[in-house]
């Protein structure tokens, strides 16, 4: 068992994904919808930057959030303040989660299983539940592991032997506002399909005009889960009435449907 998660999410990583990734324009409407139809205080799983319990906090939602980079809180704490809204955020990975309040409505985006592994996803949806008022519900979506076809191709031996592959000569480049850019690559170090987890590594240089000021790398992984894995531990935690719906939709899910929605509710008192 890995005994801490292990992500990228930190110093320039931070920085990039609070200055390029904070559209929320199909995750926060659908998230609002579940947190009214089923109840506040809510709690966002993995916050990040903000970019969808911001949204919800203008909507005049009562959302705590937590995440395990203090790098991405501070970066989400610094964009409520301007937007004059104080919200709880605590420092914490989701298989230690522990806070004060119970909640109508828990939700994780773009977050369920990364960093960790399968006791630890298994621990952090039982904390889940426990944290929970009763009724409450559970929701997040899931990439399935043939979401990306380039991914699929590592559970066959012959394709892992390829691994880890080699830094791509050229990353992504994109410019802040500030006029400094930054560059990203990422590449896949190794597949372990007995154990499902993914493990990729991340680059990321900062320039200011053509001098580079700063480089770092980090690691994430990902657990690689199907549809019946994430219901094994969905009920392993406690749950026991679970939809699966299309992304961001009501609608049931598809043999074609990749990426899903996970709906739990916690029983009733």
């Amino acid at each position: 068992m890995h005994d801490q998660p292990q992500t990228w999410h930190y110093g320039l990583m931070a920085e990039w994904w609070a200055e390029f990734n904070r559209d929320a324009t199909t995750e926060a409407p659908y998230f609002q919808a579940c947190i009214e139809q089923n109840g506040q205080p809510a709690l966002d799983i993995g916050c990040g930057n903000g970019r969808v319990l911001l949204p919800l906090l203008r909507a005049g939602l009562d959302v705590d959030g937590i995440d395990i980079s203090p790098d991405m809180l501070s970066r989400c704490r610094d964009a409520a303040a301007e937007d004059g809204y104080e919200p709880n955020l605590y420092w914490q990975a989701i298989h230690a989660l522990d806070l004060p309040r119970r909640y109508g409505t828990i939700y994780i985006c773009d977050s369920f299983g990364i960093g960790g592994s399968r006791e630890q996803d298994e621990e952090g949806l039982w904390r889940c539940y426990q944290h929970l008022a009763p009724g409450g519900l559970l929701v997040f979506n899931h990439y399935y592991p043939y979401d990306d076809p380039g991914l699929w191709n590592y559970w066959l031996p012959e394709s892992r032997s390829s691994l880890p592959q080699p830094w791509p000569e050229t990353g992504i480049r994109r410019q802040s506002a500030s006029g400094d850019t930054y560059e990203l690559a990422t590449r896949i170090i190794s597949f372990d399909p007995l154990e499902q987890r993914l493990e990729r590594e991340m680059r990321i240089a900062l320039y200011r005009g053509d001098t580079l000021v700063g480089q770092e790398e980090h690691r994430l992984a990902n657990m690689e889960y199907f549809r019946h894995d994430v219901l094994a531990l969905l009920q392993a935690a406690g749950f026991r009435d679970i939809t699966i719906t299309a992304a961001y939709s009501d609608t049931a899910a598809t043999v074609d449907d990749t990426m899903v929605m996970f709906l739990a509710r916690k029983e009733p008192a």
